[in-house]
């Protein structure tokens, strides 16, 4: 048998490790060392370095001088932060499709998307931090608005290790898929505070759902 490439070991490392952080199994400022890693998955340094500058590219790891490679957490107030923009942005979102109205059939398939999640409530087992990425993205590029659809993007992707904390359960799911059809029908309405009424609320159950899962991890991580 021919020896696994090193590309291949670096993919499995970096998927393994990328889950832990995640799921938050390693505390804030975690040092990885090269050492230590390859000991644990039985590899040479040569991929555990691939890994972990995947790791930094990805934004869940820095790598500093004399400290090496530690694990990037957010904290809440950069949490929090990321939460304004993204709602300030929304919001102009709606207020302009209310005004100036959206595409019948796009809209059509859009909420006819999440009415099916709605009926027919799946167990959530992954997946729906994206969809509901791109209902978002999806409401900005009906602007028209480069710069709005490209700065929205940023944030999500700044925010999106830590979404994965959010729509877990099927109760969230129900409430999300709720809450996006009511900022469809208030948006088709032409009802502009309806609509950033329904989009503040939506946005904030997010921001609350994920505050709790990250004090709670923050709690299991420091007693393991």
């Amino acid at each position: 048998m021919r020896p696994q490439k090193t590309p291949a070991l670096s993919a499995e490392v970096f998927t393994a490790l990328k889950e832990r952080i995640i799921l938050w199994e390693y505390c804030p400022a975690h040092r990885f060392t090269e050492e230590e890693l390859s000991e644990e998955f039985g590899v040479s340094r040569s991929p555990i370095r691939e890994a972990l500058q995947m790791l930094v590219e990805n934004g869940l790891v820095t790598k500093e001088p004399y400290r090496g490679y530690t694990v990037r957490q957010p904290d809440l107030k950069e949490i929090h932060d990321l939460y304004d923009v993204r709602q300030a942005l929304e919001l102009f979102t709606v207020e302009w499709l209310s005004v100036h109205g959206i595409p019948e059939t796009d809209w059509m398939e859009l909420r006819k998307t999440w009415q099916d999640i709605l009926q027919d409530l799946p167990q959530v087992t992954g997946g729906y931090a994206e969809k509901d990425e791109a209902f978002h993205e999806k409401l900005a590029e009906w602007t028209g608005n480069l710069a709005l659809v490209q700065y929205l993007r940023l944030i999500d992707e700044r925010l999106h290790f830590i979404r994965l904390t959010d729509i877990t359960t099927s109760a969230r799911l129900q409430l999300t898929c709720e809450q996006h059809l009511q900022i469809l029908d208030c948006v088709k309405a032409g009802d502009v505070r309806c609509a950033c009424e329904a989009m503040r609320t939506n946005i904030e159950s997010g921001r609350q759902s994920v505050e709790r899962a990250v004090k709670e991890a923050l709690a299991r991580s420091y007693q393991l």
